[in-house]
């Protein structure tokens, strides 16, 4: 267990192509530093579960109000592999027929095959189900012509507070319509954020998404992490 006290340890420093990214250890956590700014680390992950875990509630619940059963090995795409709490538990979770993660820093990836954070993931990068894309988000939902269940978002610090230039662009109006142009009717776009925000809500409503609502899950200090989640018509 870490405390404030503890000096962090530097595992790995790289120069990737958005600048650079820092793997640490602080006691037992495990932490990813992107141009200074701490991301994230290995404390807790509830909410990184629960954004899995809601959109494959949220895509069952859209299905069901049309009068259809739950949909055959749903496609889940995770924006963002980070230190691979998501991926790993939908991994978990045999109704995902496959898991496509798309992660724009090598490093990451790099550490989560090889490297420390392989601890967390192994055996989700060893299921036939999962692979990983080097990609910036924006750029693959702009360019690829496969479609998905469910879309689970978690760059960055969520929608109101991005510290890497450009990631803005991918909660906006455009970006969302690029969004909802890879889900199937009645998928799901789920957004992990670091805090609510009533203003995202509107704007996931005005970009044509349905049964707009936001999960709060309790983190051990300050305000909740949030999951938004958004259905598009069909």
């Amino acid at each position: 267990m870490s405390t404030p006290y503890d000096i962090p340890e530097v595992l790995d420093r790289r120069e990737g192509p958005y600048g650079e990214v820092v793997l640490r250890r602080h006691g037992s956590l495990l932490q990813i530093i992107a141009n200074g700014c701490f991301l994230m680390d290995t404390s807790d992950g509830r909410s990184e579960r629960r954004l899995v875990d809601a959109a494959l509630a949220a895509l069952d619940a859209a299905d069901t109000g049309e009068g259809l059963g739950p949909r055959p090995a749903p496609h889940v795409l995770i924006g963002g592999l980070g230190v691979g709490f998501s991926l790993a538990h939908a991994a978990a979770r045999p109704r995902w027929g496959r898991i496509t993660v798309v992660e724009r820093e090598p490093a990451i990836i790099g550490w989560h095959r090889e490297g420390p954070l392989a601890e967390l993931s192994a055996r989700a990068l060893a299921d036939p189900r999962a692979e990983i894309v080097e990609a910036d988000l924006v750029a693959f939902v702009n360019e690829t012509s496969d479609t998905f269940d469910a879309l689970c978002l978690d760059i960055d610090n969520g929608p109101d507070w991005t510290v890497t230039e450009g990631n803005e662009g991918l909660y906006s109006p455009a970006g969302l319509a690029s969004c909802a142009q890879v889900l199937r009717p009645r998928g799901v776009l789920a957004v992990w954020s670091a805090k609510p925000s009533p203003e995202f809500e509107g704007t996931l409503r005005n970009a044509g998404f349905q049964q707009v609502r936001t999960e709060e899950i309790p983190v051990a200090r300050g305000v909740p992490d949030v999951v938004h989640i958004g259905v598009r018509p069909g």
